[in-house]
């Protein structure tokens, strides 16, 4: 299906009277057009657009995607922490701030890759602001994030890894009514999970219709979210069925090591994961940043996951 620069508009109006909009369009639209054949020769999987752009008639069957970002918070960064150390600590600023631009758009295109919104291979990142620009070719193949996820999936089927990561991702980045949340999930080895933890609330998953308490069904995503507001963990099965909600986990938390500054909620979903062979999926409700772990040990943490929308 054949994509258009229909965000044109939006970054016209930005500045429009400022007599900059119709140069600015041209020099975007050579931008653009370069990556897109760029992404066309490599067959890349997504062309994925990361700050301020405003481009027309940009045609091409690869999807594009937009992920927002605040340039004003960037700019303000750079302008107000230089102080009187000069140039060099100016682009010292800018070196690291482009730097983590370009860890984040990697980012995103790796969660668009394993919620399964993205296909494999290249994808093609566009940065910039309205004065720079820069083109990133992304290899989703040898991503640490794609790799690390997969392993989950030695354990757990893939399609329940995703969906538990879409929700997690959700309660990361809107909590619950505006609210901060946090939850965790512990995926695998049901019945030496069961038999590791007790029951905070009666069970609301017990008695539920298979299809009601099945993970894989996106209509059951809004009730785990609703559900995730209570204390203690969920128990899932590697197939995706809710076995409860609402429980907490009797173990022995000693001899974990985790990041300084983490709770209960870390500690002891890190211990289930040293004592069977489940996964935990966890989001910390004071920041919003999603880890997994396995074996005891912290298997990948997700900061503040960020998601794109077709363009």
């Amino acid at each position: 299906m054949e994509q258009k620069g229909i965000i044109a508009d939006y970054y016209s109006s930005k500045l429009e009277g400022t007599g900059e909009s119709e140069n600015c369009m041209q020099k975007n639209n050579v931008f653009i057009e370069t990556a897109v054949k760029l992404a066309e020769g490599l067959g890349s999987s997504a062309i994925i657009l990361a700050g301020d752009f405003c481009f027309v008639d940009v045609i091409t069957d690869i999807p594009i995607y937009h992920a927002f970002s605040d340039q004003k918070e960037l700019i303000d960064h750079l302008i107000f922490s230089t102080g009187e150390k000069g140039v060099s600590t100016f682009t010292n600023k800018m070196i690291d701030k482009s730097y983590h631009k370009l860890e984040e758009l990697e980012n995103i295109s790796s969660i668009e890759h394993v919620l399964g919104n993205i296909s494999g291979g290249t994808v093609v990142g566009i940065v910039g602001s309205i004065d720079s620009c820069a083109i990133v070719v992304h290899d989703l193949n040898e991503s640490d994030m794609v790799k690390r996820i997969r392993e989950c999936g030695e354990r757990v089927s893939p399609e329940v890894v995703r969906a538990v990561l879409n929700i997690c991702f959700d309660i990361a980045t809107k909590g619950r009514e505006g609210k901060k949340m946090g939850t965790t999930l512990i995926v695998g080895d049901v019945d030496e999970v069961m038999h590791r933890s007790h029951p905070l609330i009666i069970n609301p998953y017990q008695g539920q219709t298979p299809e009601d308490s099945n993970i894989l069904e996106e209509h059951n995503w809004e009730s785990v979210k609703e559900l995730a507001q209570l204390d203690g963990v969920f128990v899932i099965s590697e197939e995706g069925k809710i076995h409860a909600a609402g429980r907490y986990l009797d173990v022995d938390a000693r001899n974990i090591n985790i990041d300084k500054g983490l709770g209960g909620r870390h500690v002891s979903a890190a211990a289930i994961t040293r004592d069977t062979v489940a996964v935990a999926f966890i989001v910390s409700e004071s920041g919003g940043v999603v880890r997994i772990y396995k074996d005891g040990k912290e298997l990948l943490c997700i900061d503040k996951p960020q998601r794109c929308i077709p363009a």
